[in-house]
């Protein structure tokens, strides 16, 4: 595994699992306001977001954005980048884990209780990405996270995207047994309050194991990767009624995603550092 770098972003996918890796600046201009509450489902707001609909052309642009194909009805975007005009658009938040870099430094400095440490006080790494852990595991934290990364989700509104995916849903399989599965689900449905209350879908990113929380968590859709690959595509087309982005990284499992679910699921070929059109390695295609 490697973590490939583009002078745009860091990105992460599964495994090189994709992320947008936002300036400081960003970060730093992330307003705190009050959290959603308690860690009750995402309810009201939910009848009137507007899920992508299944089987339309998706385009993933963690890379930097740039002028679809005409074919593309859907794409995904960083935070910082504008929406696509006219597309049905997926804003990226890393909800679960810190960025790298300078990011951690403000977290260590700003939010230091709000980052995982084991019974030494050390950060909890994710070490592929140098990523530290976001702590999830009490309502109390949640409810203070939701103070930094629910702005991001009310930024992402505000730019007229049309859903949010938040990233590192399965970061409690990096945690050392410090986070369970039900600490990420209880934070995923603070964040399907707030993208709800916004007007977004949300999308879950990955992680079949959730699949079975996903009515009581609120997700509408999903995006994943590699599905082809770890054989889990049928397993996301029955949970959210073929309304999935499923992203391959090679023409194998390209193939066989589309001779399998090209009928059903969007199915898209990137390259791993899901390069910008015009970029050294940009690969793109649809079936």
């Amino acid at each position: 595994m490697h973590r490939p770098y583009h002078p745009y972003r860091l990105y992460r996918s599964r495994p090189v699992r994709l992320a947008a890796c936002a300036a400081a600046a960003l970060v730093l201009s992330a307003a705190c306001t009050t959290a959603d509450g308690k860690d009750t489902p995402a309810t009201d707001g939910a009848d009137s977001v507007r899920a992508p609909k299944a089987d339309a052309v998706f385009d993933y642009q963690l890379g930097g954005p740039y002028a679809p194909d005409d074919a593309v009805r859907a794409v995904s975007r960083d935070r910082s980048a504008e929406p696509a005009k006219g597309l049905y658009n997926v804003c990226y938040v890393n909800a679960f884990q810190t960025q790298p870099g300078d990011a951690i430094t403000w977290w260590k400095k700003k939010h230091p209780d709000l980052l995982l440490k084991d019974d030494d006080g050390s950060l909890v790494v994710d070490d592929d990405w140098e990523e530290p852990l976001l702590d999830i595991s009490t309502p109390a934290k949640r409810r203070e996270l939701m103070d930094v990364v629910g702005p991001w989700i009310d930024g992402c509104a505000k730019s007229g995207f049309d859903a949010v995916e938040p990233d590192n849903l399965d970061s409690y399989e990096r945690s050392d047994d410090l986070l369970m599965p039900e600490h990420a689900a209880a934070f995923a449905k603070l964040l399907a309050e707030r993208a709800h209350s916004r007007g977004l879908a949300i999308a879950q990113k990955n992680t079949t194991d959730l699949l079975p929380e996903r009515g009581r968590i609120g997700f509408d859709f999903a995006v994943v990767e590699e599905c082809a690959a770890y054989k889990e595509c049928g397993d996301f087309a029955d949970a959210y009624d073929d309304k999935v982005f499923a992203v391959e990284y090679t023409r194998k499992d390209y193939g066989n995603a589309c001779d399998a679910w090209g009928p059903r699921l969007s199915i898209t070929l990137r390259d791993r550092d899901v390069s910008p059109r015009g970029a050294k390695g940009y690969v793109f295609a649809q079936c």
